[in-house]
């Protein structure tokens, strides 16, 4: 069994790009989001430009991945071509590219530590800790991971969080997130008076909030799973909080060329480096990566992650906020 560094070092070989494979991957997948996208304008049927609305939304998850591989070095290094593109839909997607590596990067180092995880993640708590908290904490911090605030993540997340909290805490760091709101309500005026009401709906309101929801539950649902672990910093190693604490979401094919792989984020965790059109070759040459702990899409397995609140210690799981009153009755 390879464990610790033996295991990093074998998906080393799987962290090599293929770089017309990165290209095709770019720019086809940016070729159908700007046909979507032009389906919900021009299309002569609201079916037709609905259909074309959802589809822009995955197309938009996707293209996110894609800018997400860049920002980890694991594709399209050195392009300034690709630079443009990504620094370009890093502000389209309301995660300008200051706020997102930095958050993102810290999250990887930091995956999993219990007492400083939160910062790029959801806040995670330990029964001792929720506790202490007075009503105001607790209302906080279990409004952050209540399913509507996730369900609304283009508002909460994106738009709060990554453009308006990040600059008003640091302006200067985060100018590019100011940049992103001022260009998205440019563009969502534009559209709203140009057009009219139902083009904005379709083109920026619908496939904003399905790929921001999307993507909110899946970042949620990759390290806050049943039988995930967190660690004392003391405890934590890298390998283990990309294998104990980081999920192997399983998809259809459908979703997972849509969502680019991320479902295998165990792996990601263990080396961001490889691409994701990469990942399940390295899940299918690695025994040890098929053992990662596993959750879905289906509604049974969603309602079992958002129960999850509190990570309790002396039973070293993650425990509902029904479980943690009955423990302190």
């Amino acid at each position: 069994m390879l464990t610790g560094k033996q295991l990093i070092l074998a998906t080393k070989p799987f962290a090599q790009e293929q770089r017309g494979r990165s290209w095709y991957v770019l720019l086809s997948t940016l070729t159908l989001f700007l046909a979507a996208a032009a389906g919900t304008i021009y299309g002569q049927y609201v079916a037709i430009r609905l259909t074309c609305s959802v589809l822009m939304a995955l197309l938009m998850m996707r293209m996110f991945i894609i800018y997400h591989d860049f920002e980890h070095h694991a594709i399209l290094q050195k392009s300034r071509i690709a630079k443009f593109i990504m620094s370009a839909y890093g502000l389209y997607m309301l995660t300008p590219a200051s706020i997102w590596k930095r958050s993102h990067d810290y999250h990887h180092k930091n995956n999993s530590k219990l007492f400083s995880a939160s910062i790029g993640s959801y806040p995670i708590a330990t029964k001792k800790k929720f506790a202490a908290m007075s009503k105001g904490e607790r209302a906080s911090y279990l409004a952050i991971r209540h399913p509507l605030v996730i369900l609304f993540g283009y508002f909460t997340i994106f738009i709060f969080g990554m453009c308006i909290a990040s600059f008003a805490s640091t302006p200067k760091k985060h100018w590019d997130s100011l940049i992103a709101l001022i260009l998205h309500v440019a563009l969502s005026v534009f559209i709203f008076f140009f057009f009219d009401a139902q083009t904005w709906l379709f083109t920026i309101v619908l496939p904003f909030t399905i790929t921001c929801a999307i993507g909110s539950y899946l970042f949620y649902a990759q390290h806050n799973f049943p039988g995930v672990v967190f660690n004392s910093n003391e405890d934590w190693t890298y390998e283990k909080a990309a294998l104990d604490s980081s999920s192997y979401m399983r998809t259809n094919k459908v979703m997972a060329w849509f969502s680019g792989n991320i479902g295998y984020h165990h792996i990601h965790h263990l080396n961001a480096r490889i691409p994701f059109y990469r990942l399940p070759e390295a899940y299918n040459a690695i025994p040890e990566l098929r053992t990662a702990k596993q959750t879905s899409l289906k509604i049974s397995d969603m309602v079992q992650c958002f129960k999850l609140k509190i990570w309790d210690p002396e039973v070293q799981r993650m425990i509902s906020l029904k479980e943690f009153k009955m423990t302190m009755a």
